[in-house]
């Protein structure tokens, strides 16, 4: 009986409309439902989730990554929207849909939370990751939910690619722009953690053995090829240079000095260049991995820190990153 049921070209548009489905596959959906319009979704919904089990081992590595802040400017979000090709990714269509669902996680608080959220019309999100499976014919996921409360939280996104949020103390005059600055700094350069005071001692010594060790491998090669070879430091964190160990280097800087016949006078005048070398060569881990400690790539004159510290009475409370790139 459903082969004779007749379905009109605005039915199937409405359809199309409400759940994103081709027009074939909407009339189809119509035909089998006898024009029930309720049923002709769930048919789709169906679909949706026979294709999602199907392609459930599928890898997602691409997508659309949104960070979201509140009208009140004290919460953010950030979600990855995954799907199977960059070719999806960059759909219109599909960005959308992830801006969509950034909006449904700013009112939660966890990635359960988010994906039993009501959508749109009772559907909660995460039928509508099986419903999009359907209609797109690749697995859909959230490959990434997190959040950021704060004072003042700000937001950058980098080609729907890479996103990230950071969180100050208090909302000072600028703060967008400070925010939106760090987090930009946050999501070129990747920090793990906000100072170099938060790494574990064992970390930082394990990750000193392991760095030097690569070194001096890597010297041995350029020593064998006649080139210049690169610089063995002691340390690698600022947390491994106490007041002895500065103290030191600046002694052997002027044992330097002197070995080399330069006036005593004209001291004062090349140690601090130096000793801030000797700092720079031997904080490589918090350059890398601290956000405070990295050159602020707004003005590599300065540290993040520096930077922060130049706006007032603020400080960097936290930060999130999300990366598909």
């Amino acid at each position: 009986m459903s082969t004779t049921v007749k379905v009109t070209a605005a039915e199937v548009n409405n359809l199309r409309k409400k759940t994103g489905a081709g027009m074939m596959d909407c009339k189809k959906a119509l035909v089998e439902a006898e024009g029930d319009f309720d049923k002709a979704i769930e048919i789709l919904r169906k679909k949706g989730q026979k294709i999602a089990e199907k392609r459930a081992d599928r890898d997602s590595s691409e997508g659309a990554v949104i960070a979201k802040v509140n009208d009140a400017n004290n919460k953010g979000v950030i979600v990855s929207l995954n799907c199977e090709t960059d070719f999806v990714a960059k759909n219109d269509t599909y960005v959308a849909l992830a801006r969509q669902m950034a909006d449904v996680a700013l009112g939660t608080n966890s990635m359960d939370e988010f994906l039993a959220a009501e959508f749109e019309d009772g559907m909660t999100v995460q039928e509508k990751l099986t419903e999009q499976t359907g209609v797109i014919g690749e697995k859909i996921e959230i490959g990434g939910f997190k959040t950021l409360e704060a004072p003042f939280v700000g937001s950058y996104i980098h080609g729907n690619k890479i996103a990230a949020l950071v969180g100050l103390s208090n909302e000072i005059d600028g703060a967008e722009e400070v925010a939106k600055f760090v987090s930009m700094q946050v999501a070129s350069m990747g920090a793990s953690t906000l100072s170099y005071k938060d790494f574990d001692p064992a970390y930082i010594a394990s990750e000193t053995e392991a760095r030097i060790a690569v070194i001096e491998k890597d010297n041995i090669e350029l020593g064998r090829l006649g080139k210049t070879l690169k610089n063995v430091p002691q340390f690698i964190s600022r947390a491994q240079l106490t007041d002895d160990v500065i103290a030191k280097a600046k002694a052997d800087i002027e044992a330097q000095l002197q070995a080399e016949g330069k006036p005593e006078q004209i001291w004062d005048k090349i140690v601090p260049g130096k000793l801030e070398r000797f700092i720079s060569d031997n904080t490589t881990l918090d350059q890398e991995q601290a956000l405070l400690d990295q050159n602020f790539i707004m003005d590599e004159k300065m540290t993040v820190g520096d930077y922060i510290a130049s706006k007032g009475d603020v400080s960097v409370t936290g930060f999130e990153r999300i990366s598909l790139a």
